[in-house]
């Protein structure tokens, strides 16, 4: 299998959504993507995540094969960028072909050369296969901490209080 990753462009818009679409099918959660938001994050002067696809340069299978969105945080514990990793996405039939190592590859050399002090994300408890895959490049979980998440709801009560 032959492929090739690399940056997107707006016109990749509708091709992010999709895959991301899938991730969310895979994970049980409600995809809320739009065009205009996905541009408008990602493509303006609002910009806040990058994201990179896997294109297949091969003559079976589909035009893409993976995607992997993430943006920058600041550690104040390292005092240096953070690469947050917020979603990766390789489709079952495609797993196993090394797509999700070199897309972590291309994401931690991006880390190196951005002076990042670490890459960290988030992996849903139940998915143990995708739990096994990072463990297996050296990832850690970080078992002593807890993600905290606000919905608009209660944010935006806080925020009027």
């Amino acid at each position: 299998m032959k492929w090739e990753i690399r940056d997107t462009t707006e016109e990749d818009i509708p091709v992010i959504m999709d895959l991301c679409y899938q991730l969310s099918v895979y994970e049980k959660l409600e995809f809320k993507g739009t065009e205009e938001l996905y541009k408008k994050y990602g493509f303006s002067e609002d910009k806040i995540y990058d994201c990179l696809l896997v294109e297949n340069k091969g003559d079976i299978g589909p035009e893409y094969l993976a995607v992997a969105l993430f943006y920058y945080t600041f550690s104040t514990f390292e005092a240096k960028p953070t690469l947050w990793l917020e979603d990766i996405f390789v489709p079952e039939e495609y797993r196993g072909n090394g797509i999700g190592t070199a897309l972590l590859k291309k994401l931690c050399q991006t880390a190196v050369e951005k002076d990042c002090g670490r890459v960290e994300w988030t992996v849903i408890d139940w998915n143990e296969p995708s739990r096994q895959f990072y463990f297996s490049l050296g990832a850690k979980a970080m078992e002593e901490w807890t993600t905290f998440r606000m919905m608009p709801d209660a944010f935006k009560k806080l925020a009027e209080s």
